[in-house]
């Protein structure tokens, strides 16, 4: 794919829009049978005893949807070239079947690399929406892009 987007294109207080993903009951049991099978993630019946009232997704499930609304939203028409991790990670609401989820990522600040001047640091909020509005997941981290023009 094309790369777009270099590090210079991502001013603090741009914002990205995505598509939307919806969660069906069988997505959120078979994520969670293989992944995190604590029975409010695998079992309808059980769920409905546990505090959530109801079958829910694993956070991580949530935070792969996230991961590939980023990058069909557009991380792939991108220059990075990858990531030092997270500052912080937040569910905030669970995630039902049927839920569909959108991304909205927020450039919050941006810096050169003090060591490699073709490239560039660009600390994000990524916000998980559910179909109401309400935020899912929360995270802010930092992604690594080359530069247009090495500075």
């Amino acid at each position: 794919m094309a790369i777009t987007y270099y590090w210079e294109d991502f001013t603090p207080g741009r914002v990205f829009d995505t598509g939307s993903r919806t969660l069906s009951e069988p997505d959120i049991t078979r994520f969670a049978r293989e992944y995190d099978p604590q029975s409010y993630h695998t079992d309808a019946q059980a769920a409905k005893s546990s505090p959530y009232g109801g079958l829910i997704a694993s956070g991580w499930q949530t935070c792969g949807v996230t991961m590939r609304l980023m990058c069909d939203g557009y991380l792939l028409e991108t220059s990075c070239v990858g990531s030092p991790g997270l500052e912080e990670l937040r569910w905030l609401k669970p995630v039902r079947p049927g839920d569909a989820l959108r991304l909205k990522t927020t450039v919050l600040e941006t810096a050169p690399s003090a060591k490699l001047p073709n490239r560039g640091t660009v600390l994000f909020l990524w916000e998980t929406l559910n179909q109401n509005g309400e935020v899912v997941l929360s995270m802010r981290g930092r992604q690594m892009f080359l530069r247009r023009t090495p500075g």
